[in-house]
């Protein structure tokens, strides 16, 4: 297995879609051989390895269920692919308390040609991480951003505990159901604070939609103007809005800092994984989370996740050490 992640790595920044499955596996293993081989593939993707930033756009969906996410993503996996763009789509499925497993790991109702190599969907549990998000996700998105030209992060139900798709993900679209009072939730819940498209479900209700529609953009204005754009969608046949969504989506990777952006998760995500794996004694042996946090800031910002873990572990293992 020597050399099998670097190789897989390799292979992504070559942009080769057909090494995506086999680095999906070796990513979500957690067998500590595989974890080692984990690190290798991730270093070949770094900033470092890139010489910048990795291509794809990492663009993160979320929303309440039922709010029609599948459906939309039908229609936008159908029109990035007829623009030729490839799309990798991780699914992010609540966990069964008995097995662990995805509960949804059937994408049955996402739409899409089984013949076609330029789509790549793949279900991925939420394990015990309260963000919503496991940490083979956040890796597999860096990963896939390599080779994919769109990297579709969807989780499956919103609340407080969901924003944690902010720090992974470079454009956030939240989807809203028309008439269904998330509105005020969201409000409620801190959930508008981290969209960068509101995309409303279903305007083919006609009145309602746009009354929704109106609701957002209201929302937005009581929170200072919140620079996020609302989009109308509708994804019966045939589907309307997808293309102002896409360009909605492309204008907002546009004008963003990417390798701010990328950094600050990149950081969010070690930290994470570091507490994981070391729980708060391990935070205290570092001075606490803010010092976690400068010790993060002070490392090479080409650094991929991996090692800043390590950057914090040998911190910790100095600190101890006295």
């Amino acid at each position: 297995m020597s050399g099998a992640g670097a190789a897989l790595g390799a292979r992504l920044r070559e942009r080769d879609l057909s090494a995506a499955p086999a680095a999906l596996n070796l990513l979500e293993s957690t067998a500590p051989a595989d974890r080692a081989q984990s690190a290798a593939l991730l270093a070949e993707v770094s900033p470092a390895a890139l010489g910048g930033e990795a291509p794809g756009h990492v663009v993160g969906v979320t929303g309440p269920p039922g709010a029609g996410k599948s459906t939309l993503l039908s229609a936008l996996i159908a029109a990035w692919r007829a623009a030729g763009r490839s799309v990798a789509l991780l699914a992010v499925d609540p966990s069964s308390r008995r097995s662990g497993g995805s509960l949804l790991g059937d994408r049955a109702r996402i739409e899409l040609d089984p013949a076609d190599r330029g789509v790549l969907i793949r279900s991925t549990a939420a394990g015990e991480r309260l963000g919503g998000l496991a940490r083979a996700t956040r890796d597999a998105a860096q990963a896939l951003a390599a080779a994919f030209d769109v990297v579709v992060i969807e989780t499956v139900g919103v609340g407080q505990a969901e924003t944690e798709i902010a720090d992974v993900a470079d454009t956030v679209a939240v989807v809203v159901q028309p008439g269904s009072g998330d509105v005020l939730q969201f409000l409620k819940s801190g959930i508008m604070e981290i969209p960068d498209v509101l995309v409303v479900t279903k305007a083919d209700l006609g009145k309602l939609a746009l009354a929704t529609r109106r609701d957002l953009s209201a929302a937005l204005r009581s929170l200072g103007g919140r620079s996020a754009s609302v989009v109308a969608v509708s994804s019966i046949a045939p589907p309307t809005g997808i293309e102002e969504l896409i360009d909605a989506l492309d204008r907002h990777r546009a004008a963003l800092d990417l390798p701010a952006r990328r950094l600050r998760a990149r950081r969010a995500g070690a930290l994470a994984d570091f507490a994981a794996e070391h729980g708060e004694r391990g935070l205290r042996s570092l001075g606490g989370r803010a010092d976690a946090e400068k010790l993060l800031a002070a490392a090479d910002p080409n650094l991929d996740t991996p090692s800043l873990v390590a950057t914090l572990e040998r911190a910790a293992g100095e600190t101890q050490g006295r």
